[in-house]
């Protein structure tokens, strides 16, 4: 069968052959992935254009991670999980940074203030968040890098304003996100390209302080309500702000674990950070390698029955748990 490719095809494929560096010719093939007849005759060309985009893409991470310009931008992740600010100019993402961290990026009232990422930690009660500032989604310059960064992020929050028509800055920025192949599905559609990322998020609408915003936000609900987790604040004046980190540790999907030596006052120390769903023997595990071979049982107070429950290593722990680990 005839693959009957457009001209439009061909005109991608003069610049993929024309591209000098990883990033030009990953556009230029994702722009002929796109553009070409989808039927049995093309099968085989998309095979080959999607095993071009992912060598290419490893080729520029591999040269971003080790040139200086991708080692300051690449932030290692710390806290209960890593969370990036994605949105267009003067949406307030710097501002927000600014407010509920210590960090101190650019924050002023013309857009494109923001160069580079800037992370700062945000607390949620006793538990560190990391929050990370970023340029507008629409800055060309931090295309290469900033793919590589939101890949990686354990949480998106799409930032828009509120005062400015926020459901066309919501579908802006999806779009904008899947030209640089991140899907916000939770998971694996049959059939999906191999190559697209998936990532969790929410929306924040900033602004709600300002005229027309309680309407656009109703709207906004109406539209994008069933689909992800709208938090409206103000970055400026602090609405909400404690709503966002709640819901933002929520989203994480995390629990808090609290460990206790046997004999002493069960009290609330650090706590131990642990995915959704880990057991007491996991809980041994992140103490000491050694405690997870040698455990017999453990105490529980929190998801037990009772306080200081005796319970086995498949006992599934839950957030403020506080636990004994005998050996």
């Amino acid at each position: 069968m005839p693959a009957n490719l457009t001209p439009e095809y061909f005109q991608a494929e003069k610049r993929y052959r024309q591209a000098k560096t990883p990033e030009e010719k990953v556009e230029a093939l994702e722009t002929m992935l796109s553009v070409m007849p989808k039927h049995k005759g093309t099968d085989r060309l998309r095979a080959e254009l999607r095993t071009k985009i992912a060598r290419f893409s490893e080729e520029s991470q591999r040269k971003l991670a080790t040139s200086r310009r991708g080692s300051a931008y690449n932030i290692t992740r710390e806290g209960a999980g890593q969370v990036i600010l994605v949105g267009f100019p003067n949406a307030g993402k710097s501002q927000l940074v600014t407010t509920v961290t210590e960090a101190s990026p650019n924050v002023a009232d013309y857009p494109f203030t923001t160069q580079s990422p800037t992370p700062g930690m945000m607390m949620f009660e006793d538990v560190q968040i990391q929050l990370v500032d970023t340029p507008p989604i629409i800055d060309r310059d931090a295309r290469p890098w900033l793919s590589n960064l939101l890949r990686g992020a354990d949480l998106l929050l799409l930032m828009v304003d509120l005062s400015q028509e926020p459901i066309g800055q919501v579908e802006a920025i999806i779009e904008e996100l899947g030209k640089l192949k991140i899907k916000l599905i939770e998971r694996q559609e049959q059939g999906e390209e191999f190559w697209v990322r998936q990532s969790k998020a929410m929306i924040v609408g900033n602004k709600i302080d300002l005229d027309g915003s309680e309407e656009n936000l109703r709207n906004l609900e109406s539209r994008y309500g069933e689909e992800f987790s709208i938090i409206a604040i103000s970055a400026t004046r602090g609405n909400g702000l404690e709503d966002l980190k709640r819901e933002v540790y929520k989203s994480l999907d995390v629990i808090r674990v609290y460990t206790k030596a046997p004999g002493q006052k069960k009290g609330l120390g650090e706590p131990m950070i642990m995915k959704r769903g880990s057991t007491a023997n996991d809980a041994a595990e992140s103490v000491h390698k050694d405690f997870q071979a040698k455990l017999k049982y453990a105490l529980v107070w929190g998801s037990g029955k009772f306080d200081g429950q005796k319970v086995k290593r498949e006992h599934i722990l839950e957030d403020g748990d506080v636990i004994e680990l005998h050996i």
